[in-house]
């Protein structure tokens, strides 16, 4: 198959780890036989993005080739606050990169917002459209942004989409007003990700080799909850005074738990890591002692995987399809927010942590072969649909 993916999230040279997962997918997909494009378009906003993020975007190669496949950048005007008017930019840019060469037989719309936006225009030229949801761009899409009607056409009008998670695929089916979802989940690297030695990994991190370590990975934004994370460590802390916490992402809520550390007096206690790279991330998995994901909303977080997957005990509350990875772990998964329940449970859990054979049986029930699979069978279908 030819396929193109269109995309508003995939790796790069300044952001390495943004839509990780989207290029060990295609990847993946393309050792399989296919011939798979990625098409990015970038907002050109440069009084809007700050100057951080305005550098960082600009850096972006406008072509280039990672893992294989050919990525091509263009620019389109973004304005701020104009939801529906950026989308409509961002498709229009995608679509003329996609149309001007040779015809993909399929184009992924992945992340569905605001890739979904291009389906009218592809399905009108006779391109396949399937529309392809990972978290925030169903839930927060078609929740907090309003956006709900507009997502619900894009994907009656594409006629095929998948998710991550089932709880994705779930409220898809719902706006769609159709069960047509399927299951499309991520795997988990088993050889990058796996048990090690703590004391090993910890003196190659230059951590101290003492003291109980709880690891937080992800973007310090609203919807993680990282201050939430650091209230539930400051309740277990109380009573483990050689513990720590380590933050590894980076985001606009670092001003704030540097702020709040302080109040709690645990600045010398956390430590505030930023992006690591994948290599890197495993040491941090091997050197912790736990995992602890505080998100109000989730996709399928990969996170998860990884850590199941190093024999890492997690804690994790419960939001989106993190259920469907911790149902099998007992005391995994936290159904209250309370950061002294939270607390609690973290002490638990770091005085007596599961079975790690159990949490690595569990992980290797997350291959990533079943998830492509489901993915070959449905760009096939859509395809023969079209014809």
């Amino acid at each position: 198959m030819r396929i193109t993916v269109l995309t508003s999230l995939f790796p790069s040279g300044p952001r390495p780890r943004e839509g990780i997962f989207a290029e060990r997918r295609w990847a993946l997909m393309r050792s399989r036989g296919h011939d798979v494009r990625v098409v990015q378009p970038l907002p050109w906003a440069p009084l809007s993005l700050g100057r951080a993020a305005w550098r960082e975007l600009a850096a972006m190669a406008p072509v280039e080739t990672r893992s294989g496949l050919h990525v091509t950048r263009p620019r389109y005007l973004h304005v701020p606050r104009l939801a529906r008017f950026n989308a409509a930019s961002f498709a229009r840019e995608g679509l003329r990169v996609i149309t001007r060469g040779e015809r993909p037989d399929v184009v992924v719309a992945d992340y569905a917002w605001p890739a979904s936006q291009a389906a009218a225009a592809l399905v009108a030229a006779g391109i396949p459209c399937v529309v392809n949801g990972r978290g925030s761009d169903v839930l927060a899409v078609a929740g907090e942004a309003g956006l709900g009607d507009e997502l619900a056409r894009n994907l009656r009008v594409a006629g095929h989409w998948c998710a991550v998670s089932e709880d994705l695929v779930r409220r898809m089916d719902e706006l769609g007003g159709a069960q047509r979802g399927v299951l499309v989940a991520n795997g988990v690297d088993a050889e990058l990700f796996r048990p090690r030695e703590p004391l090993v990994c910890r003196r190659e991190l230059a951590l101290a080799p003492q003291g109980e370590l709880v690891l937080v990975v992800g973007h310090l934004i609203e919807r993680k909850d990282p201050l939430l994370a650091l209230q539930a460590f400051a309740a277990a802390a109380r009573a483990l005074p050689n513990a720590r916490i380590a933050f590894v992402g980076r985001g606009p809520l670092q001003d704030a738990l540097l702020a709040r550390a302080v109040e709690l007096g645990l600045e010398r206690r956390m430590q505030l890591v930023g992006e690591a790279p994948p290599q890197t991330l495993a040491l941090w998995y091997g050197a912790a002692d736990v995992l602890l994901l505080t998100s109000r909303r989730e996709g399928r977080p990969n996170v998860v995987l990884e850590a199941l997957s190093s024999a890492l005990p997690v804690l994790a509350t419960d939001a989106g399809g993190t259920r469907e990875l911790l149902r099998a772990v007992p005391g995994a998964l936290a159904e209250s927010r309370d950061p002294d329940v939270l607390g609690a449970r973290l002490r638990e859990i770091l005085h007596a942590p599961p079975d790690r054979e159990l949490l690595r049986t569990q992980a290797r029930s997350f291959g990533w072969e079943a998830g492509l699979d489901a993915l070959e069978a449905l760009l096939a279908k859509s395809i023969e649909a079209a014809r």
